[in-house]
């Protein structure tokens, strides 16, 4: 893993979310101040909203976009760390690494990017500047939906941090989840070589449908940072948000009617999964859905291995049942 990231250390853990907190819990000192984005996994922000003011610590969340809100967070506050995705959860929003990581480091700020959409295959943040990079291990690092883990990369220095932390804390990876991730890794170039390539495809056909009413991929030209992904990431990833022209129940009706994707909250596998948010990991607070964003008829589609027409079809079936 050290390898494909150019890291000069990894720490592998139990889960993805375990490493996010690791990294936050060593690197965020008590009554220290964090920057995030409002477009993140959501128990990311749960966890920054619930359990970092316990240790005093504060936070600003800007849009990914907004470099001057970043620049006047880094301004009038003594941060510590801007943590966020790139591409972002749902949205695939994608934030300038190099621009960021010069901006933070002249505050003495650290950045730490989470990699887990665009994989190591596609984008290494460290050699734009980023000072850690985390994945959720369990999507496309084993690629097999049957394995949960994750891991921290970047300067010995910092992941030697972590590392004493985890030790003394716990969230140990057990030795069947490591055989495993070693196991998917052996084709991760491969399997996401595929996924960028049917689901840039995916994403075309989708936004030409008539029935889809807008895509979200950072490959497609529409895209609002389409340009910096472009810069920083040798493919697009495999993961598909788009919003059907419809209703909630409409929405609900195409994903019954999908028969190849699982319906799964997960991404990165060999096998497609789609999952719509409202539903899924916004069943609880229609209030959050308005604050991010997140519409009833927003649908997350995970591209797995599977030969594009076929999925292609699927799509198209599945349009006709709506």
């Amino acid at each position: 893993m050290s390898a494909l990231e150019k890291a000069e250390s990894t720490v592998f853990v139990a889960s993805g979310m375990y490493a996010s907190v690791a990294m936050l819990s060593t690197l965020v000192p008590a009554g220290g101040h964090i920057v995030t984005t409002t477009d993140l996994y959501r128990k990311t922000r749960i966890y920054m909203e619930t359990e970092l003011p316990k240790r005093g610590i504060t936070m600003t969340v800007i849009r990914p976009a907004d470099m001057d809100a970043l620049q006047d967070a880094l301004d009038n506050n003594n941060v510590s760390l801007f943590f966020t995705e790139t591409p972002t959860n749902p949205f695939l929003r994608c934030i300038d690494i190099e621009l960021v990581s010069n901006m933070c480091h002249n505050k003495g700020a650290l950045l730490c990017i989470d990699s887990t959409f665009a994989s190591p295959i596609n984008q290494k943040a460290l050699t734009l500047g980023a000072d850690m990079v985390v994945h959720s291990a369990t999507k496309y690092i084993a690629g097999h939906n049957d394995v949960i883990g994750g891991c921290i990369s970047g300067r010995d220095e910092l992941v030697s941090k972590v590392r004493i932390y985890h030790h003394v804390v716990g969230g140990v990876l057990n030795p069947n989840a490591s055989y495993l991730i070693l196991r998917g890794m052996k084709t991760l170039h491969l399997r996401v070589q595929c996924q960028n390539s049917t689901a840039l495809r995916m994403a075309q056909f989708l936004e030409e449908h008539p029935k889809i009413a807008r895509v979200y991929y950072p490959g497609l030209p529409s895209h609002p940072e389409h340009h910096i992904a472009k810069s920083q990431m040798t493919g697009f990833g495999g993961v598909v948000s788009f919003e059907v022209d419809g209703d909630f129940d409409s929405t609900r009706k195409f994903i019954d009617y999908v028969k190849i994707p699982y319906h799964a909250p997960s991404f990165g596998g060999c096998e497609s999964i789609i999952d719509q948010p409202a539903i899924m990991s916004y069943w609880d607070s229609k209030e959050q859905r308005d604050i991010y964003g997140i519409k009833d008829n927003l649908i997350r589609f995970s591209i797995g291995v599977e030969d594009f027409e076929d999925l292609k079809n699927d799509i198209v079936q599945a349009t006709h049942g709506t």
